[in-house]
């Protein structure tokens, strides 16, 4: 499969597949019935215009279907963010060639030129232009500057390569981890936790840029005393807060189970009463449960 690779001015390398012109095709013939199906509704309404006049129908009824397959893909790829029906069912994507935000008018220009990728039929001519093209382009593509990548399932991943067996201090400040969550919103949490685990794509000059940037927004979100910071890079910092944003507190401890001896120091006689007391008392010492590790964003408190 084709790639394209795009370059960020921070050094940052991402890498994606470029869809085929096959399953590009499979995603048009979605959209095409999708089309189909919205003009004969459309068309059953109008068709009552046809008791006035039947050439006056017809005009607005063929009017009608060329709105409906420009503007499909126009409204459709503006707000699924460069998908329609078929691109989402087939997991494709538009996007601009450079990486940049895909604009309203590349998609215009695109839909537009779309007839003209069809002749003289079935994507004839677009179709060549994608096998000859080097990033996969039609000549709408071509036109608007804009790609059609694979958009794969993101899998789960995993905090414990991250943080597993990492004494965290900011750990021992249980309000402040309360107010941090507070704080830090759920994008920014994202945008953290992709980043540590594509930390090893960074350039290293960009690398301790970009930790730098982060932990010093997180240090005038929420301030913890020196002692729990001192002497801790900056990346250091930013793993400690995404473990808090993203993985549950372990707990203090096992409550005691409630007995009718004396105890092993002869120290009295536990009762049902006190395991219960021990219990509530451990479940007070533990935080709520935090979210997955999925890239998905902490709760709002």
């Amino acid at each position: 499969m084709k790639k394209l690779t795009v370059r960020t001015p921070e050094g940052v390398l991402f890498s994606f597949t470029l869809a085929s012109p096959l399953s590009r095709f499979l995603a048009w013939i979605v959209d095409a019935l999708a089309i189909v199906a919205l003009s004969s509704a459309v068309g059953t309404c109008i068709s009552i215009l046809a008791l006035v006049s039947f050439d006056f129908a017809r005009a607005i009824t063929i009017l009608c279907y060329f709105a409906i397959s420009i503007g499909y893909g126009i409204v459709l790829e503006w707000y699924w963010r460069g998908q329609t029906l078929g691109k989402r069912l087939l997991r494709l994507r538009v996007m601009d060639e450079r990486g940049l935000r895909l604009h309203f008018n590349q998609i215009v220009v695109r839909n537009l030129l779309r007839p003209v990728d069809m002749l003289p039929g079935l994507y004839a001519l677009g179709g060549v232009a994608s096998l000859l093209s080097r990033r996969a382009q039609r000549l709408g593509d071509l036109a608007a500057n804009t790609v059609v990548i694979r958009s794969p399932k993101i899998a789960e991943p995993d905090l414990d390569q991250l943080v597993r067996g990492k004494f965290n201090s900011l750990r021992q400040f249980p309000h402040l981890e309360a107010r941090l969550r507070q704080h830090i919103s759920p994008a920014e949490a994202a945008v953290m936790l992709e980043a540590l685990l594509r930390r090893d794509e960074f350039e290293a000059a960009a690398r301790v840029s970009l930790f730098a940037e982060m932990a010093a927004h997180c240090r005038s979100q929420v301030h913890f005393p020196p002692e729990a910071t001192d002497s801790m890079a900056d990346e250091q910092y930013v793993r400690n807060v995404a473990d808090i944003l993203f993985r549950k507190r372990q707990p203090a401890g096992r409550p005691r189970i409630a007995t009718r001896g004396p105890s092993p120091a002869g120290g009295g006689i536990d009762t049902p009463g006190n395991a219960s007391a021990a219990t509530a008392s451990t479940a007070s010492g533990s935080d709520a449960m935090a979210p997955s590790a999925q890239v998905k964003s902490p709760p709002d408190q």
